[in-house]
Formats: structure tokens, sequence, C-alpha cells
């Protein structure tokens, strides 16, 4: 409990460990199918994160009977099975309990080999830092309930939103990562920051490099911007040094509060460019190079480029 990291390990023995995390959310799509596998994509997500492999999962429901027809909830939970089949997952039980607000996710086990533990600290000077899928979720999301997205966009993200981080995960592993954590409520800067947190390590982001949902710009410029966006800047934005001369949008960008993000991964200098072929020949077509950790600045972050 004294790292914030995706999800909680179990060793039982010297050779298995078991990981365990939960994760539920309220509707960020309309479709009840599409909102089911992103929900399960996301709580699956925290396994991939920490490099194990998820074997079981439980349902976990909130719904209001007395006001939505139960063919939405068929609907979201053929989505997260349809997600959990993919993953290779067997869905052994659930909860649901009656509530006003619709909210859907799962409590996951997962297992690893005890050293193969990937955690969000580790991470050395002059590794490279690799997100596996573009920002801007949360942005778009905001533009999708206030009616302002359009079928592409919503399409779009929908399905990056859905995407297992699986393959993301493997490569990692067979590359040999340092660290890594999946970028989603605090933003690639706040999930960034807790990789470099008590290490005396720094980190520099190139605006330029970090892959951003093409609508995800203009949404922030027109002020569609969620609430968690703000409060991620205010607890972090001490912490960071903006290029003076870059857009005080894309600030908005990497506070951003992600839904079911990609992996950011820190992996030593000389595996980089490999990580992310080989990434991309699997299908992983985002994955980008997008800084450096560095021991000067200490325990910050300098975003250097204009995108």
């Amino acid at each position: 409990m004294e790292r914030a990291d995706d999800a909680g390990v179990y060793k039982l023995s010297e050779d298995l460990a078991i990981i365990q995390t939960v994760d539920f959310f309220t509707p960020v799509v309309d479709d009840p199918y599409r909102f089911g596998q992103i929900a399960a994509a996301n709580a699956l997500s925290d396994v991939y994160a920490m490099g194990g492999k998820p074997l079981t999962a439980m349902n976990i429901v909130c719904f209001p009977v007395k006001t939505m027809d139960l063919s939405v909830l068929r609907e979201i939970l053929k989505g997260g099975l349809e997600k959990m089949k993919e993953a290779g997952v067997t869905l052994v039980g659930g909860h649901s309990v009656e509530d006003s607000e619709l909210k859907y996710g799962l409590s996951v086990t997962g297992t690893i080999h005890p050293s193969k533990v990937r955690t969000n600290v580790g991470a050395e000077a002059a590794d490279r830092l690799i997100l596996t899928k573009p920002l801007g979720t949360g942005i778009i999301n905001t533009a999708i309930k206030a009616g302002m997205a359009e079928d592409k966009s919503i399409e779009m993200v929908s399905n990056y939103m859905a995407r297992l981080n699986n393959t993301a995960s493997e490569v990692m592993q067979e590359i040999g990562a340092r660290a890594c954590t999946d970028v989603t409520g605090f933003g690639l800067l706040g999930h960034a920051f807790e990789m470099i947190q008590g290490t005396g390590k720094g980190i520099i982001f190139h605006g330029s490099s970090i892959p951003v949902f093409p609508d995800a710009l203009s949404f922030a410029e027109m002020g569609l911007v969620p609430g968690g966006t703000y409060r991620n800047r205010d607890f972090r934005i001490h912490q960071v040094d903006m290029d003076p001369n870059g857009s005080p949008y894309l600030l908005d960008i990497l506070f951003d509060p992600q839904t079911s993000g990609g992996l950011l991964i820190a992996v030593p200098e000389e595996k980089a460019e490999e990580m992310v072929k080989r990434l991309k020949e699997r299908g992983v077509n985002e994955a980008a190079i997008i800084g450096k950790v560095v021991n000067d600045p200490r325990e910050r972050i300098a975003v250097n480029l204009n995108r």
C-alpha cells in the first residue's frame, strides 16, 4: 500500500503469485454493449500493467431496475463477457445491487511469476517511455455527452477504449521493461509522476511525439474538458514544467483522465526502438516513444516541445 500500484500482488509460492484488482464506473458511451466491453477492458488492464495474465473475473453491477429496461443490462453483460472471452478469462460470478445510477465493472484475479512483476517504479535514467494508446478519451467522452462528437470520432475512441492491453503487456515482458503503469484517471502526467515519486528521477516528455486522438485538441479548445482534468491539473501542476511555447490545450490533453488507456512503459534506451517495432508488428499501431527518464529535473516532469 506504500506505492500507488495498479493492482495488488500476493505471493503464493516461489514461482507463483496472484494479482487482484477491481474497477467499475458509470457509462462513458451510449451503446450498452460497447460500454460493457470498455468497462471489462479497463478492469483487465490493471493486471496487464503488472505484467500478469488475468484468469477469472466477477461482475459488479449497480442497476436502476425501476427506471431502466433489463435489456440494457443484458447488453452490458454481453459486451463484458465477450471481452473476457477474448482475454481468455473465465467469469466465475458477481454481485448486483439496485442503484439509481448505472455502474458496471469487474473484479479480476490473475497470475504471474513473482520475479516478473512489473510495478510503476524501477525506471532508470536514460530509459525511454513508450505509450501504447492515444490520449484524449476523457475529452472526447465529454463531447459525446454534449452531443458534439461525430460518429467516426465516437467509433474510433470506443474501439481504443475496448482494446485490451494484453499484447502490450506480453511484448513488455519479452523485451524486459523496467516499469509500467496504465494511463487512467490521473491522466498521463499524474500516472507518470507516480513512476518517479520518491526516486530522485525526473521525466522529459516530447509533446510532438505523444499520440492524441484527432478531435481531442479541438474539443479542448472548445472547453469540452471533464472536471477530472482540472482536479488532476490542480494536484500536479506545481511539479510540471511546460514549454512556454506549447499550446495550453496540450496541457488539458496531458492531464485528461483516461478510460481504459494505454500502458506507459519504461524500457532501457537500447531496447526502445525494438519494442515499438514489435508492438506495431502485433497491431499496437499507435505505440510511440514519448519521452525519457532523467536525473534532472529531480522529481519533476518537463514537457519540452509543442505539438
